[in-house]
């Protein structure tokens, strides 16, 4: 994707204890080089390694078990 003036930046939303949200369409490139791609409006990137579809998010986050910095204690 190339970078000039006219270009409006991508909106990247970034959640404490979730995927990022990036607007698309966009463009991965993995540890190994290859590159993957997306030209949905909006995608999930997987942060905790745990998706079976890396690097886009399958919720699998949402499985963690609880522990003391999950929040819970004060409810949010």
């Amino acid at each position: 994707m190339p970078n000039s003036p006219s270009d409006t930046p991508r909106r990247i939303t970034v959640q404490r204890r979730g995927p990022l949200l990036v607007e698309g369409p966009v463009e991965v490139e993995l540890e190994d080089g290859t590159t993957v791609s997306s030209d949905r409006f909006r995608v999930a990137l997987c942060t905790c390694r745990r998706s079976r579809r890396y690097p886009w998010c399958d919720t699998s986050h949402r499985a963690r078990s609880s522990g003391p910095d999950d929040g819970a204690a004060s409810g949010g």
